[in-house]
């Protein structure tokens, strides 16, 4: 079998709060059988004489306050809205100070409480992503969102805020590709927790087209 390829996006040098190195490990190993992984730093990656390469583009990068350039911007649209998959883990949903790129991945981050345990309940078990998982908790960061209301979307995974059962993943095509968003992922032992790791591994597939 040819593996498919995949781009992992991090930050190794100046992580703000989520360094890739760890991680970048965790999701190497998650895909070994189904794909290979680059992991990378460099932003310029997401331009799409780089990224057109590939089968996978995998964001944990964040971007607090600094969009992504124009160029950077359009190789990942054109990525993904060509067929390519994107699958955004975590804190990858902070490159979303475009608007182009927050109705790509279908949401912006809008708040960031602190870790805790959270529960997590299965949405929508038709879905070829949620095979096989059942209810976990997991110490993790229960983040918010702004929901593009033009993206139809579908939500496989909620967390339980007080008596609010709030999206903690979700999928959407755009264009001719697959975009998936994963909530948990705050750290290392997050991509070691067995059922968030088929999930994982799961979502990589289906963005990726890897039937089997």
């Amino acid at each position: 079998m040819n593996k498919k390829k995949a781009l992992l996006i991090g930050d190794y040098t100046h992580p703000k709060f989520h360094p890739l190195q760890g991680v970048d490990a965790e999701i190497t190993h998650t895909l070994q059988d189904w794909m290979s992984v680059q992991c990378s730093e460099n932003k310029n990656m997401f331009e799409f004489s780089n990224l057109g390469t590939y089968d996978l583009c995998i964001s944990y990068l964040d971007r607090w306050s600094e969009k992504l350039s124009l160029k950077q911007t359009g190789g990942l649209l054109s990525f993904v809205s060509g067929g390519g998959g994107l699958l955004v883990l975590h804190n990858g949903i902070i490159i979303d100070k475009r608007n182009e790129i927050a109705q790509l991945m279908g949401a912006r981050h809008s708040v960031n409480p602190a870790r805790s345990k959270l529960s997590m309940r299965v949405a929508d078990p038709q879905h070829v992503i949620m095979e096989g998982i059942e209810s976990f908790e997991i110490e993790d960061e229960p983040y918010r969102f702004e929901f593009d209301p033009f993206t139809d979307k579908t939500i496989l995974l909620e967390y339980q805020s007080g008596e609010e059962w709030l999206p903690a993943a979700w999928v959407h095509t755009y264009g001719l590709g697959r975009v998936v968003y994963l909530m948990p992922g705050n750290d290392q032992p997050a991509f070691q927790h067995p059922m968030y790791r088929k999930m994982v591994l799961q979502a990589a597939k289906w963005a990726a087209r890897i039937s089997g």
